[in-house]
């Protein structure tokens, strides 16, 4: 049964969930999306390349968080100086992670699956954690679940591992509701520790 799931059923609620919440967010897009442009400017949206399932490389997209200052030599300025109370909010609320639900739309990502990360990651991952790339990723995943940018890699992956071998319904639909609850009272989540401050630098695991 779970593989009829996650064969046939999973995508189609993929998109049929989808495209339900971008009719029904679309005035919260819009707005967000006017805001990020008067308080944080252009380009609106963030895109960057990203591994989705088997590796295969597709364009992510969010709203953009961070200003576009640069020092004196034209270079982008660090993360943290370039974070505001705005984009802050935007993260620790998930509205930043909206435009994904166009990724659900065109097959690169599902609802749930692990978070798509960097593509230099790919060469650093040990075998365990490449199985992460069996799915689809996701807008949310078990490790946004159960605790977001408080985990360690190592925790993350494995549970990225523990959801590929655990897909079905009654899993997603947890997931869902364990991510909408932190979400709400904004858990686990660490301005610090974003992908592009503490980078991932491979695993002392060999598998």
């Amino acid at each position: 049964m779970n593989g009829f799931y996650k064969k046939y059923v999973k995508r189609l609620m993929d998109f049929i969930l989808s495209l339900i919440a971008i009719i029904v967010l679309s005035p919260i897009l819009l707005i967000v999306a006017i805001l990020v442009r008067v308080k944080l400017g252009g380009p609106v949206l963030f895109k960057q390349e990203r591994p989705g399932l088997n590796e295969k490389i597709f364009m992510m997209y969010k709203f953009r968080t961070m200003t576009d200052q640069r020092d004196k030599n034209g270079e982008l300025l660090p993360n943290e100086m370039r974070h505001t109370k705005f984009g802050k909010f935007l993260r620790s609320t998930s509205l930043d992670e909206l435009p994904g639900l166009f990724n659900i739309i065109r097959g690169d990502m599902s609802i749930i699956g692990p978070r798509p990360l960097l593509v230099e990651y790919l060469p650093l991952y040990n075998t365990h954690q490449k199985r992460r790339h069996e799915v689809k990723p996701g807008l949310s995943g078990l490790a946004q679940a159960k605790g977001r940018n408080s985990l360690s890699w190592e925790d993350k992956f494995d549970l990225d591992v523990e959801y590929v071998e655990n897909v079905s319904f009654t899993n997603d639909i947890k997931i869902i509701w364990l991510t909408i609850k932190k979400v709400f009272v904004r858990e686990g989540i660490n301005f610090n520790s974003d992908i592009k401050d503490t980078k991932f630098k491979g695993s002392q695991k060999t598998s």
